[in-house]
């Protein structure tokens, strides 16, 4: 799906494939630090997007706004990555644990697991919709692009709520 984008933002407008996006994802991670409760760290997602479309010459265009969105779309997807592989983690040791009592207990990380899959398929035909929406504009690739930031930022926060809880 990233590589379909990428090539998306590529062909929409080659002049702008030179330009330098001014993004930080401090904006973001900053505003999520500080918060204290699920919703109002949620709010803070597509702080750091919409500041690179405000910094970068061209951010407002269809190729600057995707790639801004593309780029707060990683900083999440690597947040999602890091919690999963914890929460993962944890799951394991929780189903060592249960199981020296309880053998026919359901196992976390398996089901973690499925969810994460089933998700990821979720997320993806979520966002399809989103860019259907658009009609084959222009507007698809970025309402896709910021969907998919949404989407995974609102997965990754979820996982890393569930950390230590295991």
């Amino acid at each position: 799906m990233r590589v379909i984008m990428a090539l998306l933002i590529g062909l929409a407008a080659p002049a702008a494939t030179s330009q330098e996006l001014v993004f930080d994802e401090e904006a973001t991670a900053a505003c999520v630090a500080v918060q204290q409760d699920d919703l109002a760290r949620q709010r803070c997602v597509g702080r750091s997007a919409n500041a690179c479309m405000e910094l970068t010459d061209g951010g407002m265009s269809t190729v600057g706004m995707a790639g801004c969105l593309d780029r707060e779309w990683s900083y999440w997807d690597m947040r999602l990555n890091a919690a999963y592989a914890t929460v993962r983690t944890q799951a394991r040791a929780m189903d060592r644990e249960i199981a020296e009592y309880s053998p026919e207990a359901a196992k976390q990380a398996d089901a973690l697991r499925d969810m994460q899959r089933v998700w990821i398929v979720f997320r993806d035909r979520f966002c399809d919709y989103e860019r259907s929406l658009w009609g084959g504009g222009t507007g698809g690739g970025p309402a896709s692009i910021g969907c998919l930031m949404q989407e995974t930022a609102r997965q990754a926060l979820y996982l890393e709520s569930r950390e230590g809880m295991g």
